[in-house]
């Protein structure tokens, strides 16, 4: 049975980011339809940002508490890795769509489930479930919100070993005795610094010379030393050559360049990121099957006036919030071009313009310690031409550091643009310095001149302080 059914706007995709475009769609008043082939709430929800930190809130907690006198002889003792992991279930709703389900369909959207593509312009077929067909027109807008998945590497014996991918790692019923990571991004020492917490013995292999190698060296420098003392062993300048484990099942082995073994319970692989565009109809359009999807600042793919891509598919910034803020530009661009209000196309800063994910880009890696970014780093900045200064200061020497835990270790990094006086860029690493990011994420984005962020007064005594001491040091050099 085929069903054929017109709307102004047609989603692929239902994740965080697909959610918001069906949001703000609706919010302009177009009748909208959502696709979505696995379970509405996407990555986030179930394989990525909820239940990873779900996983490691309790590591990152009891850290914090052993650094407090008078708490940590309360906070020696193991992690109930049966309660953690309920609680993570909790998070992920026990991966089940329900409550985002019935939110899409308090929305007016309709919600379609089922693998959809692609069918020449402006039309989705989608193939439900149970065999039935829907024929999707767009009258205005197709949006591909179909996000990203993890990459394997091709390498003898992985392919039938069952190895862990992100989605097995945020997902695992229970904690292996030794688990073995391959790969120093954010998923890899995420990961390494939960399971670790948990119980597990990890291993953790790198092929460069450090971790969290795009963010400054000196965060990884902090994160590895912190792992390392919670007795995680990091190995550096590692390729692993081959995998090797009878029938997928059983202890898995690693064999290194060089011959030697590293053997394991279960090993992760968070070797980076592809997109989910295969399958996608997208050879309909002229487009490339399984590429990237390049944008303009709107999210409208190049070279098309009518199709989309928001989100990881458009390789600017593969993190939720910046689709769900690119989302928020789509719907908004979308609205305006159904109604033919004319886009003030050259007004960067303005409701159609995506100017944040090329000036602001936030981050926070939730590590022990916490490592957040926003904007350009130091190696960033320089490659693309700017005159700055980098302007740093050790975290543990203001005194809201003293007071957060004994043995405070951080610091931070800002970066300046010389011709302009503004911030180009600002990086912190130490417990808790998450909860300090979105004020350097409004100085970038606000390009709030240095003169003036001396008149935001940082509350004393809190970590802020780090505020002042940075634009001291800048001052006083």
């Amino acid at each position: 049975m085929t069903e054929a059914v017109e709307y102004d706007v047609v989603v692929v995709g239902g994740g965080p980011t697909g959610e918001n475009v069906v949001d703000r769609a609706r919010a302009a008043g177009l009748s909208t339809a959502l696709v979505e082939s696995e379970l509405v709430g996407g990555e986030c929800s179930y394989w990525a940002c909820m239940p990873s930190k779900a996983l490691l809130r309790p590591a990152i907690t009891r850290a914090d508490a052993r650094r407090v006198p008078g708490l940590r002889q309360s906070v020696q003792g193991p992690l109930d890795a049966e309660a953690v992991l309920a609680h993570r279930d909790e998070f992920t709703s026990h991966w089940k769509d329900d409550g985002q389900a019935a939110w899409i369909d308090s929305t007016g959207a309709r919600l379609y489930r089922g693998q959809g593509r692609l069918q020449g312009p402006k039309k989705v077929l989608v193939d439900g479930p149970e065999g039935e067909r829907h024929v999707l027109t767009a009258r205005h807008a197709v949006a591909v919100c179909t996000g990203s998945r993890a990459v394997l590497p091709d390498i003898p014996g992985l392919a039938g070993a069952k190895a862990w991918t992100s989605r097995e790692a945020t997902s695992a019923q229970t904690v292996p005795g030794r688990l073995a990571v391959v790969g120093g991004g954010v998923v890899g020492v995420e990961m390494a610094t939960a399971w670790n917490a948990l119980g597990s013995q990890v291993t953790l292999l790198v092929r460069g010379g450090g971790l969290l190698p795009r963010m400054e060296p000196f965060v990884g420098e902090h994160v590895a030393d912190a792992l390392t003392e919670a007795g995680a062993r990091i190995r550096t300048h590692t390729d692993v050559a081959a995998v090797v484990r009878a029938d997928g099942t059983g202890p898995v082995t690693l064999v290194l360049e060089g011959g030697e073994q590293i053997e394991a319970d279960e090993v992760l692989f968070a070797t980076g990121r592809a997109p989910r565009t295969d399958g996608l109809g997208l050879e309909t359009v002229g487009l490339e099957p399984g590429s990237w999807l390049s944008v303009d600042d709107s999210c409208r793919v190049e070279g098309s006036d009518w199709l989309y891509a928001v989100g990881d598919v458009n390789h600017r910034a593969l993190l939720t919030h910046q689709g769900k803020y690119q989302a928020r530009i789509a719907g908004a661009a979308i609205a305006a071009r159904a109604r033919r209000v004319p886009l003030l196309e050259t007004d960067r800063w303005g409701a159609h313009s995506a100017t944040a994910d090329h000036a602001a880009t936030p981050q926070v890696i939730f590590t022990d310690p916490e490592a957040a970014a926003a904007g350009l780093s130091l190696a960033e900045a320089e490659a693309a031409g700017h005159r700055v200064r980098a302007v740093d200061y050790d975290l543990a020497s203001v005194a809201g550091a003293g007071l957060y835990g004994d043995g405070y270790r951080g610091h931070a990094r800002m970066i300046v643009d010389l011709d302009r006086e503004i911030l180009l860029g600002v990086t912190f690493v130490g417990p808790g310095v998450g909860e300090l990011l979105h004020s350097a994420t409004v100085a970038i984005a606000g390009e709030v001149p240095i003169e003036r962020l001396w008149h935001a007064v940082p509350a004393y005594p809190t970590i802020s302080e780090i505020w002042l001491r940075l634009l001291e040091t800048y001052r006083d050099a």
